[in-house]
């Protein structure tokens, strides 16, 4: 609740088999850090807590492909992923990683302790197992065929497609992702944490506890999973990269990273508490304490069901207060895609957005998939940029700041018989520290992003009211002006406080201008920058205008867009898996195929036949009727006067009772669409032609 004193927030460690991107930061770490500095500024001791996630089948399976080790992989985006956080200005009291001892040390100790307590059952089970990589197929060592939704390449723990959590073993028709040959079951020992024991105490605690405070989609999920019945999961796992299991006979094994996962985030805080002469059972083991989980949909399960049966289990830890998890953002109208390629990735957008942290901070806020999935458009970057932070925030800051400088030397001027507009004003300043804070406190960053635009509009309208601009005004009422700027300046003060969750660089920038600073120091009795506004008062001197944000312009987001186009072209070009060589013919075989240029004179489509086309040929020796399965591909319209390479010699066929006297030509492009034999188009190159 906002009127505790400490929280403990963590944010989903990032999985080092890449680097951090929009999604991540638009479902996690923008509102994540947005509530750490709101707790901060509101005077709450906070321990904001997160670090690389660093073990896992992932990390080496992308190890061995790259000829590197698990650890010098991990290493090399601990360090991408890190400096792009700081830089982007997420505010992490520590950012650590599981591959340290201290998370070695804490997540054994927590196995062991469950272990000594008889939490887990120990079974001895048939895995997947590659003879002849000789190792068990565990997570997405394997894949297959999702017995849920059918897609054909899911993985041995999840089905990316449908999102259902399952065992390597329950897939259809699975294939080693090492050597692709079917694997074979054989016998291993594992332990498990029995979740159905604690089917009704999560229903209890989460659905009927929190049913009033958690967000629907987190509730429908877990009442989901409990509802469909939950089973004994395995915490163990047959690999050499992770944490090995601290119990007698388990060599080979280490603990499943989604059991060693979630404990980096008490091995983060004790790393912290050491650094900081702090103790960390304050912040895991005290009631007073405040513990949220900042996650994306794809984590509710391992946040909502098993970290907490786990923290039920062990018996010494405090229990989430909230967890409220976002869905997913896409980009561009497609789905995020890491493997794909198909992302933002913050460490690029630093470097082609030098100094323009907050803009994107900006946008993925007020554009944060809250709710529902939402999407990211560069079009609607550059718009939200030049329309909204440009012209509303950044025009009123930057006039306020101008004619302070021009008609008072930069001295805030001394008022006099301030109109009722003008108290007005001021009083509505003192009233959005709490209209923000109450959409934060509710997990509401959209709304709460518009509420401080909404302060910066109410600048706006005052300044350029007719009739009292100050410009206008100077000549014939400088005593007015002077009351319209003081106030001007009182909003550009609530503004740079106010906006330092959102857009901490622009704050900073701000605060600068102002030398908020020294105001403070002259206020000492002003502790609490957020309950509190202080009042920058007259003879405060400022610093001349610096622009807080700039125009972007059409060929920078062409640039990005270009990016996003070369990825869709090598996603193709990898995507498209050409046909083996087909048995050698002769010459006289090829011989005996006539073909010739033919055009399309009509086209229709079959009645009650969704794939094929009924067409008029002509062939130059005659005029024929040719039916083509390409119906679902192209309309009669387009066909009408293509040029066509037609197979006239092949012998006559019926199709739904029509006559089909010859074959069209036609390749299959990397997307499954049909299209007619060009060699010119590029995306036929090395396709079958049939």
């Amino acid at each position: 609740m906002s009127d505790q004193k400490r929280f403990t927030i963590t944010a989903a460690l990032p999985y080092t088999n890449g680097p951090v991107h929009i999604g991540h930061l638009a479902g996690v770490y923008v509102p994540a850090d947005i509530y750490a500095r709101y707790q901060r500024m509101k005077g709450s001791d906070v321990a904001f807590i997160c670090g690389s996630d660093e073990h896992g089948v992932p990390i080496t399976i992308k190890a061995k492909k790259e000829g590197i080790t698990p650890q010098e992989l991990v290493n090399r985006y601990h360090k991408i992923i890190g400096d792009s956080f700081k830089e982007f200005g997420i505010s992490f009291d520590n950012y650590s990683r599981t591959s340290a001892p201290v998370h070695h040390e804490t997540a054994s100790a927590f196995f062991t302790k469950l272990y000594n307590d008889g939490k887990f059952i120990e079974q001895v089970t048939e895995q997947l197992y590659d003879p002849e990589a000789d190792q068990f197929l565990a997570d997405r060592f394997v894949v297959g065929t999702c017995p849920k939704c059918g897609n054909t390449e899911s993985y041995g723990d999840q089905c990316e497609k449908c999102g259902t959590s399952h065992n390597g073993t329950d897939l259809i028709d699975p294939k080693s992702a090492i050597t692709g040959n079917t694997p074979e079951l054989k016998e291993t020992k594992h332990w498990f944490l029995p979740l159905d024991e604690y089917s009704d105490w999560l229903n209890e605690w989460i659905v009927e506890g929190h049913s009033k405070d958690w967000k629907a989609n987190v509730l429908g999920q877990v009442k989901s999973w409990i509802t469909d019945g939950l089973h004994p999961r395995a915490v163990t796992r047959d690999l050499d990269w992770g944490i090995p299991v601290p119990v007698n006979g388990a060599d080979g094994k280490v603990l499943y990273v989604w059991f060693d996962a979630p404990i980096g985030y008490i091995s983060a805080t004790k790393d912290w508490a050491a650094r900081e002469g702090k103790n960390w059972e304050d912040y895991w083991k005290n009631e007073d304490t405040s513990l949220l989980h900042f996650i994306g949909k794809d984590n509710i399960v391992f946040h909502c069901i098993i970290f907490p049966a786990m923290l039920k289990a062990h018996g010494d830890f405090i229990l989430p207060e909230n967890v409220p998890a976002n869905e997913f953002l896409n980009l561009e109208d497609d789905k995020i895609s890491t493997s794909r390629n198909w992302a933002v990735w913050l460490h690029e957008y630093l470097a082609d957005f030098p100094g323009q942290q907050d803009v994107l901070r900006y946008v993925l806020t007020a554009n944060a998939p809250e709710t529902k999935d939402n999407n990211f458009t560069w079009k609607d970057f550059q718009a939200r940029n030049n329309n909204e932070l440009v012209a509303n925030l950044g025009n009123f800051v930057n006039r306020v700041i101008v004619l302070t400088n021009k008609y008072y030397d930069g001295i805030v001027p001394e008022t006099s018989n301030l109109t009722e507009r003008d108290q007005k004003v001021l009083d509505q300043i003192k009233t959005f520290p709490k209209s923000i804070g109450d959409s934060l406190d509710r997990y509401r960053f959209r709304e709460a992003l518009q509420e401080l635009m909404n302060l910066s509009s109410i600048g706006n309208k005052y300044i350029a009211e007719e009739g009292l601009e100050p410009w206008k005004l100077a000549k014939t009422d400088p005593e007015q002006v002077k009351n319209i700027m003081y106030v001007c300046i009182q909003i550009t003060t609530a503004l740079a406080v106010l906006s330092e969750p959102f857009l901490p660089h622009t704050s900073e920038k701000l605060k600068n201008i102002l030398d908020y600073k020294s105001a403070c120091d002259a206020q000492p009795a002003a502790l609490n920058s957020w309950n509190e506004l202080i009042t920058l008062p007259s003879g405060h001197e400022i610093n001349k205008s610096e622009l807080l944000f700039s125009k972007i312009e059409d060929e920078q987001i062409q640039a990005q867009l270009d990016k996003l186009e070369a990825t869709k072209t090598a996603n193709a070009a990898e995507k498209l898996t050409l046909m083996p060589q087909k048995d050698e013919t002769n010459y006289d075989d090829f011989m005996k195929m006539d073909l010739r240029v033919g055009e399309i004179l009509t086209a229709e489509k079959m009645p009650k036949a969704d794939k094929l086309m009924v067409m008029t040929v002509d062939t130059g020796i005659d005029k024929r009727t040719i039916v083509s399965g390409i119906a679902q591909h192209y309309t009669a319209e387009e066909l009408v006067g293509r040029k066509v390479t037609v197979l006239v010699n092949l012998a006559p066929r019926k199709l739904r009772g029509v006559e089909s006297q010859g074959m069209i030509l036609l390749a299959e492009d990397p997307d499954g669409k049909l299209v007619f034999v060009n060699p010119d188009d590029a995306s036929v190159n090395g396709a079958v032609i049939a």
